[in-house]
Formats: structure tokens, sequence, C-alpha cells
């Protein structure tokens, strides 16, 4: 399990997201307040943005955020319209390493997931295996179940030739769906590209982790947000709904949709 928060909106400094807010990150690594399995998130972390050219960017380190020394200055010098991070809580028996580190990315997206799949290695793993074409499974760096949701992601907008991100979250959700039958799969999901932000809260055979939103609020004017917890105590923020996609755009008021 982990946290996460996402935010798109005018330029904003790393430190406004993820150093200064009184329930940042850097908070919820060592007190968060709704983690079902777990208390603390110091397994690793990152963050990523976008380049000029829309193609994104990742710092990520196996250390605990807290223990940093680059953070501080990183938070000062870097500024984007669209920012993902994440504080890691690693499952048992998964190593800590930068390939098992969020935020994964390609040339377009960024991809974070907080949950897990029950068993993963004896629950679902063959079974992707079997499923990725050999090119997908090329790409797969490390071990762990988020990695592989990514990899199937990428596989079911290539075989569905869809460029819209929700159809193909709907897909994986039917999918994963039938291949775990009765065993437990939490599928917090945030995607972002430039200006855009698509995020599932989501359980099957489960409940959902904890996400919530916020748009336009005072300490963000003009932003949206996404956190697997309010990174502020004001009362601007609204629970996603279980089992929905919001998403969430520069140029449009966010969409919800019911899975």
């Amino acid at each position: 399990m982990c946290r996460l928060a996402a935010y798109i909106g005018p330029a904003l400094r790393l430190e406004e997201l993820l150093l200064k807010p009184e329930h940042s990150l850097v908070k919820q690594s060592w007190a968060p307040r709704e983690m079902m399995e777990a208390r603390l998130n110091a397994d690793g972390y990152g963050f990523g943005w976008f380049d000029q050219l829309g193609k994104p960017l990742r710092y990520r380190q196996t250390m605990p955020i807290w223990t940093d020394p680059n953070l501080p200055e990183l938070g000062r010098g870097l500024e984007s319209e669209t920012w993902v991070a994440v504080v890691r809580s690693a499952t048992t028996n998964i190593p800590i390493n930068l390939a098992n580190t969020m935020p994964y990315a390609d040339e377009k997206f960024h991809f974070m997931h907080n949950g897990y799949i029950n068993q993963f290695s004896r629950t679902l793993r063959s079974c992707l295996r079997r499923e990725f074409k050999p090119e997908f499974e090329d790409l797969i760096e490390g071990n762990t179940d988020s990695e592989h949701l990514f990899i199937l992601f990428k596989q079911i907008m290539w075989e569905t030739g869809s460029n819209d991100p929700a159809s193909v979250l709907i897909e994986l959700v039917a999918r994963l769906k039938r291949w775990l039958k009765d065993e437990r799969g939490l599928l917090n999901i945030i995607i972002a590209i430039p200006g855009k932000v698509w995020a599932l809260r989501c359980a099957i055979n489960g409940n959902c982790p904890s996400l919530y939103y916020s748009v336009n609020p005072p300490l963000f004017p003009g932003g949206s947000l996404v956190a697997s917890e309010p990174l502020t105590d004001d009362d601007d923020w609204t629970e996603v709904a279980a089992q929905s996609l919001m998403i969430f755009d520069v140029c449009n008021e966010p969409e919800k949709i019911h899975l």
C-alpha cells in the first residue's frame, strides 16, 4: 500500500505539493491517517512531471522520503503544471529497488497504483505473463503487481486501438474481475498526461483504499488535486466514490464515471 497525490493547474513548485501542506506526502510517509494495512510508507518514493514536449520525467529514490537530502532543493527548483507523487509501502517479499518504485512511465503517461493483488505471484502473475505479447512482457523491469498493471494497461490500449485511458481502465477492471474470481484486488490507479489526470478508486472482493479530490482550493487556486488522503485540513476535499473513475482536466469540470 502507498500514498498517492496528483496535481494539475497553474505552474506550481514541487515543494508546494510535496512538502508544505500540513498533511503532505512527507507527513503521510510516517503518519498516515487512513492506511488499511500498514503504518509507514518508508520503502522509497518518487514524483513525476513533464518536459516541454509533454514527455514524462521522473525522480525516484529507494530511501524514505524524509531522508533524501536532495528534496528541499528539488522542491524549490522544480516547477510544473502537472505533478504526480507517491510514497511507498512495499508489499511483503517484494524487493525495494528503483525498478519497483513508482511512478511508472512510458513516452506519454505517468502511472501509479495504490493497493495490491492478493497473493499476486500465485493468483495473477502467471496469467498476465501468458496474456502479454512478447513486446509488452519485455517492458517489465521489476516484479510488482503495480508494474504488471501498467503493462496490462498499455497492452489493452494497443489491442483496442483506443487513445482513451478511461475506456482502457474500465476494460482492465473487467479483465481482472474475470481472472481474480474470489481473490482480492485493490485498485486505486492514477494516470496523468500534461494537464489531465484519471483517478480510479476500485476494489474487487474488498474495500477500496481511500482517495479524495479538491478543485480550486485556497492553497492551490485554479488547480485540481487527487490524493490518498487530504493534503490539508480544509473542508474542500471530497471523497472519490467507491467503484468510480474520475477525470480531471484543466479545461473542463471534473467528470465521474461509475463502474
